[in-house]
């Protein structure tokens, strides 16, 4: 019995060490998934809170702070041929923490901050002619750190600041008759420096600040009926570190993303939803400086995500995700 005891007690510790030794290797396969490519640095000038949208497999972006001015330079990136070209000015008063959104093949910018005063101002920009046309304003309360987003044909633009308090109301742009009409039925909590993307035609959104508190309600808009369906929250689970505020959200592959923002300074975290599920999971951080109030640009297959500031520095890198890559730090 002492000879059985002796032989199955090695083999029993080599097999407990397999175990082990594979656990931590599906631990750094977790932690590892996920990869981040350096692209094109942007040709102008470092800013952060930049608005944009993107047009088939072009990004365009503009407005912004650099740490002096307010800026109206507007910019595009190309996907494939990984360049940068400035584009026409943006005709409004310069400013920051502005919206984007495209509709039908047409960018809008609007809303934001001149260092002075909150605004309500919208223009539409035309790729193919590079020119600009003042729209409709927003009828409603002027304000900065808004959320928007295109769907259906229409335009949407919501939450936001107005020097004095965080709002929630939410409001749909008719391009046809360039008109502005007031929603109902928005649940959540007033914020400030939300994220949306979309996902199969549904709109989520979710983060932002509001009374000194990074918010963790999570929500779905259906634009073909207008209306909103609460989602778990972002603390859900315990391991969950979700809630920030000035963040980008952007989709990739049938997957949302949420990445760096604010959340007692500048972070780099990354975290993927599972729409199918309404789960999130923790993706490799972003692989440059932690940053608040950068763009992400994404046409469904590729994402990038770049610009913003840390603390006073003001940052013109861009990278490319790859959300299902092993980490490779020599990238």
């Amino acid at each position: 019995m002492k000879k059985a005891q002796r032989f199955y007690r090695p083999v029993l510790i080599m097999a407990l060490s397999i175990v082990v030794l594979h656990g931590c290797s599906n631990d750094e396969d977790d932690e590892d998934l996920g990869n981040w490519i350096d692209r094109s640095v942007f040709d102008g000038s470092p800013r952060s809170g930049v608005s944009g949208f993107v047009v088939d497999n072009v990004g365009y972006m503009g407005v912004g702070y650099d740490g002096d001015d307010y800026l109206n330079s507007f910019w595009s990136y190309d996907m494939e041929g990984d360049y940068w070209s400035q584009k026409a000015d943006f005709p409004g008063v310069a400013r920051n923490a502005a919206v984007g959104f495209e509709v039908n093949g047409t960018g809008y910018i609007g809303s934001g901050y001149d260092g002075v005063d909150e605004l309500n101002d919208f223009y539409a920009y035309n790729p193919s002619s590079n020119s600009w046309t003042q729209i409709a304003s927003l009828p409603e309360t002027k304000r900065r750190s808004a959320v928007a987003f295109g769907a259906n044909g229409y335009g949407y633009f919501g939450t936001g600041y107005d020097g004095e308090n965080d709002l929630k109301d939410f409001w749909k742009y008719d391009p046809s008759e360039d008109t502005w009409t007031e929603l109902e039925g928005f649940g959540g909590n007033k914020r400030r420096a939300a994220t949306t993307f979309t996902i199969n035609g549904i709109v989520y959104l979710g983060t932002g600040v509001s009374n000194g508190v990074y918010l963790d309600d999570f929500w779905a808009f259906d634009p073909s009926t207008e209306s909103w369906t609460k989602k778990l929250d972002l603390d859900e689970e315990d391991d969950y570190s979700i809630s920030r505020s000035n963040a980008v959200g952007f989709e990739l592959n049938g997957y949302g993303y949420i990445a760096c923002g604010e959340l007692a300074g500048a972070t780099s975290t990354v975290w993927e939803y599972d729409p199918s599920n309404d789960t999130w999971e923790e993706k490799t951080s972003f692989e440059g400086a932690s940053r608040q109030d950068p763009i992400a640009f994404s046409n469904s297959s590729r994402a990038f995500v770049g610009l913003g500031r840390t603390g006073t520095l003001y940052l013109d890198d861009l990278d490319e995700f790859f959300p299902f890559d092993e980490y490779d730090d020599e990238d």
